[in-house]
């Protein structure tokens, strides 16, 4: 296939010509002539129709990498907008992104440097430069691109996506640099000091969400910066705006939250030492948040994730089976290998059976077949009922200060029904969700957590329709003891105590050698959650964790 026939193709696709050109400064971002213009490599295969139109088929060669990332990449830095545009699969999406980066997040000088190609992705380096009126700063980051087929003639092009542009963008955001619309916003621990996102690398995007809901009424006047503004997909998912490059300071409100500085210090060692995991320490009394730690930063998955809990969820569906008389802590309960429901066949983990066992000993082994044998017994929406008027969850109503997932428990009907009562089908949760659990348990009532108090802005916060029984709570503080000191929890809550309790979790996700692992306990007036992910058996994963916390705060 010659040059011109593939110039013609792209002049087929080429969009027309948006308003406005990046201005850039040509670096040497290492293209060559080949790499721009070169011909198809010896092994890409064609196909042809009956029309006799040639479409180009099987894997990218490392050839037709190279030049599509180049004609992207070198168009981009040129300021070439709908030449750069047109070298994506999306051209009127990437069209509106790119010149938006010099005419709305001014950007200029921009050099582009790619990395080494892995497969069909290529890492680049970004340097440019922000400039509003006489203000400027340097602006440095890393994204990558993956080339992709067009579907109708095969032609390789760059699969767009705004997160090509910058990594913290998703689909519908944009970047901006102008007069912040929020002041930022000081936030202060519950003993008066302040917290800061390099202190504590985890708070990064509560500060923003504290900035967001607070900055205009703390009492502060706005800065400059380039930040990411959110479009309706991100805002849906709570995702707050996000500050990137601070050009002059506003003046701060004060906004003072309940985190507790040796805690949340704590939390934030505890996660680092694994990969992808997260925690929350709260005040079952009250309802106060004191540490939120993510070992990513990029992403609170300690508020906003949506995990399924595994085996956590047990502790909820035990007060369903204790209040409908289907379980009780000391009374004998089945614990075959296998159970089959709905056309599913549930294991217990490597096919333990417990023969002649009591409900306890199913809940602190973590027996999946004990609870699955219930679901002939139980509606449909029974289990989704118990989570939203006992432990508040599943109602999307939470104001704790920032942006947060409030668990989803969806009614399901039979296999997947079954499988949400131990935690798997559609049931999502995050560590908030589960210390909130624990919580419960451990106080006998659902209290919001809350970060920022409802004195502050006189909010009102959710409540749960209605509490256990007094047996009720008795008999789960009875299964989370025996759990603690007997059952799968034992090694990590050792030497806590008779005040405390404890309940493990693993969650099997598509695609993970290792299973999601899950930890919710309560000692004294403190309960957290915590999970790593494709970490393993919760017990010995996040278990450290939590109980590490609830140690140092007892």
């Amino acid at each position: 296939m010659g040059k011109r026939r593939r110039v013609a193709e792209r002049r087929k696709t080429r969009p027309a010509v948006l308003g406005g050109m990046i201005a850039v400064v040509v670096g040497g971002a290492g293209f060559g002539v080949y790499a721009l213009y070169g011909g198809a490599a010896a092994d890409e295969r064609t196909d042809t129709t009956a029309g006799h139109r040639t479409v180009r088929t099987g894997p990218l060669t490392a050839a037709e990498v190279r030049t599509a990332s180049a004609r992207f990449l070198t168009a981009w830095q040129q300021g070439r907008v709908t030449e750069a545009a047109a070298a994506t699969d999306d051209p009127s999406a990437a069209g509106k992104l790119l010149t938006g980066y010099a005419k709305d997040a001014r950007l200029k000088d921009v050099k582009l440097t790619p990395g080494k190609a892995k497969g069909a992705t290529v890492p680049f380096s970004v340097k440019a430069t922000v400039a509003y009126r006489k203000l400027s700063k340097p602006l440095t980051y890393d994204s990558s691109l993956t080339v992709v087929r067009r579907t109708s003639d095969g032609e390789p092009l760059v699969d767009w996506h705004s997160a090509v542009l910058h990594p913290d963008l998703r689909d519908g955001d944009r970047l901006v640099t102008g007069e912040s619309g929020t002041p930022p916003v000081k936030a202060l621990d519950r003993d008066g000091g302040e917290l800061t996102a390099a202190e504590y690398p985890s708070l990064g995007t509560v500060l923003d969400g504290l900035r967001e809901k607070y900055g205009k009424e703390a009492g502060g006047s706005a800065g400059v910066e380039l930040r990411v503004v959110r479009g309706k997909a991100a805002k849906a998912a709570k995702q707050s705006d996000k500050t990137l490059v601070e050009l002059s300071k506003g003046t701060p409100g004060t906004v003072k939250t309940t985190l507790s500085p040796a805690l949340q210090a704590a939390a934030e060692q505890q996660v680092d030492k694994r990969a992808r995991a997260s925690v929350v320490v709260l005040r079952p009394s009250t309802g106060e948040i004191l540490a939120v730690a993510n070992s990513g930063h990029g992403f609170n998955t300690a508020f906003q994730g949506s995990l399924a809990p595994g085996s956590t969820m047990k502790v909820i569906t035990s007060s369903l089976l204790i209040e409908k008389g289907l379980a009780a802590a000391d009374k004998p309960h089945p614990c075959p290998k296998t159970f089959t429901y709905g056309g599913w066949k549930f294991h217990n983990d490597d096919d333990f059976q417990i023969k002649g066992g009591t409900f306890k000993a199913s809940f602190a082994r973590s027996c999946n077949t004990a609870f699955i044998s219930q679901a002939k017994k139980l509606k449909n929406d029974d289990l989704t009922k118990q989570a939203q008027q006992v432990f508040g969850l599943s109602m999307n109503n939470w104001s704790i200060g920032v942006p947060t997932f409030d668990g989803s428990v969806p009614v399901q009907s039979a296999a997947q029904m079954a499988a949400s009562l131990i935690g798997q089908g559609g049931v999502r949760m995050n560590p908030l969700n589960m210390a909130s659990v624990a919580a419960t348990v451990q106080s006998g009532t659902f209290r919001q957590p809350y970060l920022v108090s409802p004195s502050v802005d006189h909010r009102t916060l959710a409540t749960a329709p209605r509490t256990m029984s007094a047996r009720t709570v008795s008999q789960l503080r009875e299964l989370m003891r025996y759990t603690a000191a007997y059952g799968t929890a034992a090694e990590a809550m050792a030497g806590l105590g008779s005040d405390s309790g404890a309940k493990t979790g693993s969650a099997e996700v598509d695609g993970q050698k290792k299973p999601n692992g899950w930890f919710t306990a309560y000692k004294g007036d403190l309960a957290a959650a915590g999970v790593v992910q494709a970490g393993g058996h919760g017990g010995d994963t996040a278990g450290p964790i939590v109980a590490k916390l609830l140690k140092l705060g007892s």
